[in-house]
């Protein structure tokens, strides 16, 4: 199974019956694994927050629940978490959440550890696919033990690797009654300051019977190096350092110091090994225990077996690279809509505020529009900031950017926000009807479920208008002259004005293609306009011929826009 996998199989042989979550890679997987098991009811929340209180809410009422995201969608639900650490579970509340060492497809490296500790939240953290599935039962089990969500932490490496995970069958968990209890979960300052004192006590307990929890493992080999390690840092260590001693925490928050301490007096020389921030580390070093760390390891990126290699033993095994390996930047798919809105901003000489998305790639060459990219709704709150800051004036050459996902997650309270404070301003909301970057989940506006049922389908254009924005347009995305017509009458008025772009993803559609794009080549005159939004379809060739590949082009039409001589001509196959 993949990691993702195994833990969507934890939750559900844990008898868990409630799993809430935002897509965001590398957590997404989880949730359309979580799905296939009728016995959880399972969504897809407009954010991680939600998807957090939907959780803790069904913990209350007694029953077994997960809430799944990305590290940075952990500080959207941050609020609610930090709160539901004092409150505590009735029934087990546990939280995946997924880093990002490496940075594949996250703004930022944020160590969730570090975030735990501060939440005063425990943290385990498995290793392969089968302590994946096996970690998350423990997790629930230490939940309801300790009155206390659990954070089970994974990684990039972990969610989306795959490992032997042996099966088991699910548990019946009986429905925990509720009983009324305003002073545990009506947290008002009097009633927080008991439980914060019950957090305290939960921690010195959970520090102390930690040392005897199953997920930790010793194993005594050389004694001259001993290593503290954890998750898919530990496979890295057993490939590089096989005559080791090691200790492989299971729960890294809060640590175990008596079992830690007891390791460490029986190794010559300690190292810790853990990816991005030194969690471990710095406490070890607090205790006085002498250690080896961050001096020789870097806190930033995934580690590999050759870089511990390198740093502890000064070697390392050689691998022939593959040679003259093209570089392959990250480019919008061909026929993506947002490439033509793009080549619209660009051809008006506009700048955009971004937002997180498959958009974001608006920012790189040939495009270059995009300016800014912050977090999942940042973009129309921060060309507020703009116009705040500089005046009217000053933003008429911007506009802000956003996905109908992402603008549904957070980007609708920024768009109230910009309407009460009165500020001015153009948003474009690229509505392809699906969550893209993440593969494609639904949302509210797309008209189905996590489970592929048919519900109510948010309009977003009746959406905006509810708020209070006074100039909403509804465009074909590919009608260029359309868009770059009302663009312009947007960017010029002294008010709030909303173009929702509107074209499916091009990777929705599955069914084959029916029109395709040739370029006349008698009656091309080489300008290569039609090579400036970048499609990856069109290339040019030594002598100067612009050609369209036929097996990349989808038919979109983007390029015969920009013709000025109708040397493209549409060819239909079917």
């Amino acid at each position: 199974m993949l990691g993702n996998e195994a833990f969507a199989r934890g939750a559900y042989e844990a008898g868990c019956k409630v799993s809430a979550a935002y897509p965001g890679t590398p957590s997404t997987e989880i949730s359309e694994n979580i799905v296939k098991y009728d016995e959880i009811n399972s969504e897809w929340s407009p954010n991680e927050k939600v998807a957090m209180e939907v959780a803790i809410g069904a913990s209350i009422i007694g029953v077994r629940a997960l809430a799944s995201m990305k590290h940075v969608g952990l500080n959207v639900a941050a609020d609610p978490l930090f709160t539901a650490s004092y409150i505590g579970v009735t029934g087990g509340l546990v939280i995946i959440v997924a880093d990002d060492p490496g940075l594949y497809s996250s703004q930022n490296e944020q160590d969730t550890r570090a975030v735990a500790r501060a939440a005063k939240i425990p943290v385990i953290e498995p290793a392969d696919s089968n302590e994946a599935k096996e970690f998350t039962k423990f997790a629930f089990e230490l939940s309801e033990k300790y009155d206390t969500p659990v954070i089970v932490r994974s990684t990039t490496r972990l969610s989306h690797s795959q490992g032997l995970v042996e099966l088991n069958d699910r548990l019946e968990i009986e429905d925990k009654p509720y009983v009324r209890n305003a002073a545990k979960n009506v947290m008002m300052p009097g009633n927080a300051k008991n439980r914060h004192l019950a957090v305290e006590s939960r921690e010195i307990a959970l520090i102390n019977d930690s040392c005897d929890f199953p997920i930790n493992t010793v194993e005594y080999n050389d004694r001259k190096i001993g290593v503290i390690t954890s998750g898919i840092p530990y496979q890295y260590v057993k490939e590089a350092l096989p005559e080791a001693s090691v200790l492989k925490l299971g729960i890294v928050n809060p640590l175990p110091r008596k079992l830690i301490e007891e390791f460490a007096s029986k190794v010559d020389k300690l190292y810790i090994v853990e990816e991005l921030d030194p969690i471990i580390e710095e406490q070890v070093k607090s205790w006085g225990i002498k250690a080896v760390g961050k001096e020789i390891l870097t806190v930033q990126g995934e580690y590999s077996a050759n870089m511990l290699r390198r740093a502890i033993k000064g070697e390392e095994i050689s691998v022939k690279a593959p040679t003259q390996v093209p570089n392959r930047p990250p480019i919008l798919c061909p026929g993506c809509p947002h490439r033509s809105v793009f080549t619209v901003l660009k051809k008006l000489k506009l700048r955009a505020a971004g937002d997180i998305g498959c958009y974001t790639l608006g920012a790189v060459a040939p495009l270059s529009v995009v300016d800014t990219t912050i977090c999942m709704g940042a973009s129309i709150s921060s060309l507020h900031g703009m116009e705040k800051a500089r005046g009217k004036e000053y933003i008429k050459d911007w506009v802000a950017v956003i996905g109908d996902s992402t603008f549904l997650h957070t980007g609708v309270n920024s768009l109230m926000n910009m309407v009460y404070n009165k500020g001015t301003g153009t948003v474009l909301i690229l509505d392809n009807s699906t969550t893209g970057m993440t593969g494609h989940q639904d949302h509210a506006a797309t008209g189905r479920t996590l489970k592929g049922e048919a519900t109510h389908m948010i309009d977003l254009e009746k959406l905006c208008l509810a708020i209070g924005v006074p100039n909403v347009y509804v465009i074909n995305a590919f009608d260029t002259k359309k868009l770059e017509g009302t663009i312009k009458e947007a960017v010029a008025m002294d008010e709030i004005a909303v173009i929702i772009a509107q074209a499916p993803c091009a990777l929705l559609d599955k069914s084959p293609i029916s029109t395709q794009y040739v370029i006349d080549q008698d009656i091309c005159r080489k300008c290569g306009q039609c090579m400036k939004p970048g499609c990856p379809a069109i290339t040019k060739k030594e002598n100067g011929d612009i050609l369209i590949n036929d097996t990349i082009c989808n038919g979109c039409g983007l390029c015969a826009t920009l013709c000025r001589f109708d040397s493209i001509k549409s060819v239909k196959l079917r």
